[in-house]
């Protein structure tokens, strides 16, 4: 029966290091196997090989390289450099190694399969850039990125090729390593299987490195007449000692191995360090200043994330840690601090690649048009993820005073729940506000009140943290509250907590707030009345008259 070819052009997309080249190459093969191509030969090409140095250069250049491929396979791989249109001109030279392709692609679809391979972002972007492209090159395989376990499995291969072997810290090393790149989303970064290659690379340099100074291998001028003392240790003519590894030592890789390989390789990314340590975390958490039933409620979560990881750890059934929280409490308490510290013990835990908080109101959220919130949103989520996403005055994601609904925050909150659901294994999500904004906020969604169900309650401060407060702001820049100007703090802080207007002057906002305005009378003050006679202490020693000033100023602006 008469068929035609069932030859296709092709279009790999996905991160580096997973395999495109390869695949390519097997497919050659099948199609030689086949009797579809005269050869199983793979003519791998960049933008190099087809741009000339001039137009008219470019299509005898493209030319050439066809002619070179007919009969096999043309993988071209970074496709989408062919285009490449910087500063708003057009890429006349890449435009026209593209027109020469595609007229290639078609007369020679009978001779010749053409794989253009690239980043998915970057390869959505050339094929939406000519007509052409998309219909000659229909058919697309996506390569995904690798997972932890892949990554591991590539590593032991690898190893076992080598005639090397991990002992059973080494192995627990290496999976944990790679269960960290993956959740830190560096495994693009890294290359996906050049970094299992690598690391393998790497892990036995090191071993190699590590069995050299640490011993005396044999091959280092030792004769037999070398006097050779028991358990292995040699010595020789000038006197220098050491042990003579074994046969195991030479093949095998240890945990501090694959420890130095994993720093090596990963010191170039930014913000690639060590997680931070829990006890650090708490004690940040333990120097803020009041937060006493803050403290007391982060301190139950931390002690529930470690007991599941430890029931996890010993094969225990545990229930999936909490992680998304609601903050509620009035401003200036310390919300978006409290936050930060959580990112840092969720880190420090192995819960989140990374301590880093990206902080959000409505606007970071909310397009411009309906559709454009979910794109926004999306992409702010993006950036979060690995670490902690924290919104602030959340509440206003639904703002009854649109006439119809607040169509764009409902937007804003279905794309919120959604990824909050999706990426809950890598991304800690905090609402924060007003109590009573909040209450309303969470009643008005049960997607809501489901996935935030753990609340933190910020009290208002009390006039000696107040005070305190001030006063350790001051110490940190060498100023002081001379008495008189101590006992007036007090009494001012005493009175905006028991008329309730602490929390509309912003709670710790105020006191820093009060602190700076006092300073500023205070240079004011030596500035006209001492100028450069001024002594070190009255530079720094803040008074009860700029104390008052400054109460009078924050008052008359409140």
């Amino acid at each position: 029966m008469s068929v035609e070819r069932p030859l296709r052009h092709l279009v790999f997309s996905g991160p580096p290091g997973t395999g495109k080249t390869s695949v390519a190459r097997t497919l050659a093969t099948i199609f030689h196997s086949f009797g579809l191509l005269p050869t199983s030969r793979v003519v791998e090409a960049q933008r190099a090989d087809l741009v000339g140095e001039y137009l008219g250069a470019t299509a005898i250049k493209t030319n050439e390289l066809i002619d070179d491929a007919l009969g096999g396979v043309l993988f071209i791989d970074e496709a989408y450099s062919l285009v490449n249109e910087g500063d708003g001109q057009t890429d006349r030279f890449g435009n026209e190694a593209v027109q020469t392709l595609l007229k290639r692609a078609e007369d020679d679809r009978d001779r010749l399969v053409v794989v253009l391979a690239g980043y998915d972002k970057e390869m959505d972007a050339f094929l939406a850039s000519n007509p052409g492209l998309a219909s000659r090159f229909a058919t697309r395989i996506t390569f995904p990125s690798y997972t932890a376990d892949e990554l591991f499995r590539i590593s032991r291969t690898l190893i076992e090729r080598r005639g090397d072997r991990l002992d059973p810290d080494a192995a627990r090393t290496l999976r944990r390593r790679y269960d960290q790149t993956v959740q830190r989303q560096a495994v693009d970064e890294l290359g996906n299987g050049r970094f299992a290659r690598s690391m393998v690379e790497k892990s036995c340099q090191a071993r190699d490195v590590r069995v050299v100074t640490s011993g005396v291998l044999p091959s280092e001028g030792l004769g037999t007449e070398q006097a050779t003392s028991k358990k292995g240790s040699v010595e020789d003519e000038g006197g220098v000692s050491g042990t003579r590894p074994s046969a195991d030592d030479l093949v095998t890789v240890r945990a501090a191995d694959v420890e130095t390989a994993y720093t090596e390789l990963t010191s170039r990314l930014p913000g690639f360090g060590e997680a931070p340590g829990l006890e650090e975390a708490l004690a940040e958490l333990d120097g803020m200043i009041g937060l006493e039933p803050v403290k007391e409620q982060v301190r139950s979560l931390v002690a529930q994330l470690r007991v599941a990881r430890l029931r996890e750890e010993q094969g225990l059934p545990h229930q999936p840690p909490l992680r998304h929280l609601v903050f509620t409490g009035p401003p200036g308490t310390g919300k978006t601090t409290v936050a930060r510290v959580l990112g840092r013990v969720f880190a420090a835990l192995g819960m989140l690649g990374r301590a880093e908080v990206v902080e959000a109101q409505r606007a970071d959220l909310v397009g411009e048009h309906l559709g454009a919130t979910a794109v926004k949103t999306d992409r702010l989520i993006d950036r979060a993820l690995g670490g902690v996403l924290f919104i602030d005055e959340a509440y206003s994601l639904v703002n009854p005073g649109y006439s119809g609904g607040d169509a764009f925050g409902a937007e804003a909150i279905q794309t919120l729940l959604k990824r909050a659901e999706d990426d809950r294994d890598r991304l800690v999500v905090v609402l924060a506000g007003y109590t009573t904004e909040m209450d309303r906020f969470l009643a008005s969604n049960a997607g809501l009140a489901s996935r935030f169900n753990v609340r933190v309650r910020f009290p208002s401060y009390a006039p000696e943290e107040l005070a305190e407060i001030a006063d350790t702001v001051a110490a940190r820049t060498g100023d002081t509250f001379e008495d008189a100007a101590r006992q007036d703090l007090h009494s001012i802080f005493t009175h905006v907590c028991e008329t309730g207007w602490i929390d509309e002057l912003g709670n710790g906002r105020f006191a820093r707030s009060l602190y700076e305005r006092a300073c500023s009378h205070r240079d004011l003050r030596v500035s006209q009345e001492l100028g450069d006679a001024a002594t070190a202490a009255e530079l720094t020693v803040i008074t009860s008259d700029d104390v008052r000033k400054a109460y009078s100023d924050a008052t008359q602006q409140a």
